[in-house]
Protein backbone atom coordinates (compact mmCIF):
# COMPACT_ATOMS: atom_id res chain seq x y z
CA UNK A 1 0.00 0.00 0.00
CA UNK A 2 1.49 3.72 -0.77
CA UNK A 3 2.12 5.58 2.11
CA UNK A 4 -0.70 8.27 2.33
CA UNK A 5 1.34 11.42 3.92
CA UNK A 6 4.36 13.53 2.67
CA UNK A 7 6.37 15.39 4.82
CA UNK A 8 6.55 19.28 3.65
CA UNK A 9 6.76 22.94 5.12
CA UNK A 10 3.74 23.56 7.22
CA UNK A 11 2.05 26.62 8.14
CA UNK A 12 1.31 25.76 11.67
CA UNK A 13 5.08 25.44 12.16
CA UNK A 14 8.67 24.19 10.93
CA UNK A 15 7.84 20.45 9.09
CA UNK A 16 4.79 18.66 9.21
CA UNK A 17 2.80 15.81 7.60
CA UNK A 18 -0.24 16.01 5.22
CA UNK A 19 -2.44 13.32 3.51
CA UNK A 20 -1.99 12.71 0.28
CA UNK A 21 -5.20 10.05 -0.17
CA UNK A 22 -8.34 10.41 2.21
CA UNK A 23 -7.67 8.72 5.38
CA UNK A 24 -11.01 7.38 7.42
CA UNK A 25 -11.63 8.04 10.76
CA UNK A 26 -9.91 5.20 13.05
CA UNK A 27 -7.30 3.89 10.75
CA UNK A 28 -3.73 3.66 12.05
CA UNK A 29 -1.40 5.92 10.04
CA UNK A 30 2.06 5.65 10.90
CA UNK A 31 3.96 4.46 14.12
CA UNK A 32 5.99 7.32 16.09
CA UNK A 33 9.40 5.36 16.00
CA UNK A 34 12.88 6.29 17.53
CA UNK A 35 15.36 5.77 19.86
CA UNK A 36 14.15 4.10 23.38
CA UNK A 37 15.22 5.96 26.47
CA UNK A 38 14.77 6.43 30.43
CA UNK A 39 13.07 9.20 31.90
CA UNK A 40 16.81 10.00 33.78
CA UNK A 41 18.30 9.89 30.36
CA UNK A 42 16.03 12.05 28.54
CA UNK A 43 16.99 14.09 31.30
CA UNK A 44 19.96 14.18 31.42
CA UNK A 45 20.46 14.42 27.70
CA UNK A 46 17.43 17.65 27.38
CA UNK A 47 17.09 18.57 30.80
CA UNK A 48 14.35 18.39 33.06
CA UNK A 49 12.87 21.50 32.70
CA UNK A 50 10.93 22.06 29.24
CA UNK A 51 13.07 24.98 28.66
CA UNK A 52 13.65 24.58 25.05
CA UNK A 53 9.37 24.77 23.91
CA UNK A 54 10.65 22.13 21.23
CA UNK A 55 11.07 18.41 21.67
CA UNK A 56 10.48 14.63 19.66
CA UNK A 57 10.20 13.06 22.90
CA UNK A 58 7.24 11.12 23.29
CA UNK A 59 6.62 9.26 26.44
CA UNK A 60 5.63 5.71 26.15
CA UNK A 61 5.10 4.33 28.93
CA UNK A 62 6.09 4.41 32.90
CA UNK A 63 9.64 3.53 31.91
CA UNK A 64 10.84 4.81 28.77
CA UNK A 65 10.42 7.43 26.47
CA UNK A 66 10.82 7.47 22.11
CA UNK A 67 13.29 9.73 21.13
CA UNK A 68 12.87 10.44 17.78
CA UNK A 69 15.42 13.24 17.36
CA UNK A 70 17.68 9.57 17.25
CA UNK A 71 16.22 7.35 14.55
CA UNK A 72 13.35 8.89 13.98
CA UNK A 73 11.13 8.66 11.33
CA UNK A 74 7.95 11.27 9.19
CA UNK A 75 5.67 10.76 12.87
CA UNK A 76 8.07 13.39 14.53
CA UNK A 77 6.83 16.25 11.82
CA UNK A 78 3.15 15.90 12.86
CA UNK A 79 2.47 18.97 14.53
CA UNK A 80 0.03 20.00 17.30
CA UNK A 81 -3.08 21.69 17.32
CA UNK A 82 -5.72 22.12 19.63
CA UNK A 83 -8.26 20.81 17.23
CA UNK A 84 -6.54 17.52 15.98
CA UNK A 85 -7.41 15.36 13.41
CA UNK A 86 -5.33 12.33 14.92
CA UNK A 87 -4.51 11.15 18.23
CA UNK A 88 -1.94 9.25 19.68
CA UNK A 89 -2.37 6.00 20.83
CA UNK A 90 -0.44 3.60 23.33
CA UNK A 91 -0.49 0.22 22.28
CA UNK A 92 1.09 -2.35 25.13
CA UNK A 93 3.31 -5.56 23.73
CA UNK A 94 1.09 -8.77 24.06
CA UNK A 95 4.34 -9.88 25.98
CA UNK A 96 3.96 -7.42 28.69
CA UNK A 97 7.48 -6.09 27.71
CA UNK A 98 7.57 -2.02 28.15
CA UNK A 99 10.29 -2.30 25.76
CA UNK A 100 7.98 -3.26 22.88
CA UNK A 101 4.93 -1.08 23.58
CA UNK A 102 4.72 1.31 20.58
CA UNK A 103 2.64 4.62 19.99
CA UNK A 104 1.04 4.94 17.44
CA UNK A 105 -0.98 7.89 15.46
CA UNK A 106 -4.29 6.99 13.89
CA UNK A 107 -7.17 9.59 12.66
CA UNK A 108 -10.07 10.68 14.11
CA UNK A 109 -12.26 11.58 11.90
CA UNK A 110 -11.75 11.68 8.02
CA UNK A 111 -9.05 13.41 6.90
CA UNK A 112 -8.93 14.82 2.92
CA UNK A 113 -5.88 14.88 0.86
CA UNK A 114 -3.75 18.10 1.44
CA UNK A 115 -5.00 18.20 4.81
CA UNK A 116 -2.55 18.58 7.75
CA UNK A 117 -2.32 15.18 10.05
CA UNK A 118 -2.26 16.64 13.72
CA UNK A 119 -2.51 15.49 17.00
CA UNK A 120 -3.05 17.10 20.71
CA UNK A 121 0.47 16.75 22.01
CA UNK A 122 -0.83 16.99 25.96
CA UNK A 123 2.62 18.15 27.51
CA UNK A 124 2.43 18.26 30.93
CA UNK A 125 5.70 19.98 32.73
CA UNK A 126 5.96 19.32 36.67
CA UNK A 127 7.50 22.40 36.61
CA UNK A 128 5.30 25.62 37.00
CA UNK A 129 3.86 27.01 34.28
CA UNK A 130 5.65 30.43 33.97
CA UNK A 131 4.76 33.40 31.30
CA UNK A 132 8.24 32.49 30.28
CA UNK A 133 7.29 28.46 29.64
CA UNK A 134 3.74 29.07 28.47
CA UNK A 135 5.58 31.33 25.98
CA UNK A 136 8.41 29.03 24.97
CA UNK A 137 5.43 26.65 24.52
CA UNK A 138 3.27 28.87 22.65
CA UNK A 139 0.64 27.15 20.36
CA UNK A 140 0.57 28.06 16.61
CA UNK A 141 -2.24 25.73 15.69
CA UNK A 142 -4.78 28.82 13.90
CA UNK A 143 -8.02 27.05 15.28
CA UNK A 144 -10.77 28.89 16.88
CA UNK A 145 -10.22 27.17 19.55
CA UNK A 146 -6.81 27.39 20.24
CA UNK A 147 -5.76 27.45 24.39
CA UNK A 148 -2.40 29.83 23.10
CA UNK A 149 -0.34 26.65 24.67
CA UNK A 150 1.00 23.23 24.13
CA UNK A 151 1.23 22.77 27.45
CA UNK A 152 -1.72 21.20 29.65
CA UNK A 153 -2.65 21.33 33.46
CA UNK A 154 -0.30 18.97 35.84
CA UNK A 155 -2.42 15.83 36.68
Amino acid sequence: MPRRYVARRSPIHGNGVFATATIRKGEEIIEYKGTLMTDAEADEMYGDGGETGHTFLFTLNDEYIIDANRKGNTARWINHSCEPNCRAVVEESASGDPRKDKVLIEAIRSIKPGEELTYDYGIVLEVPHTARLKKLWKCLCGSPRCTGTLLKPKR
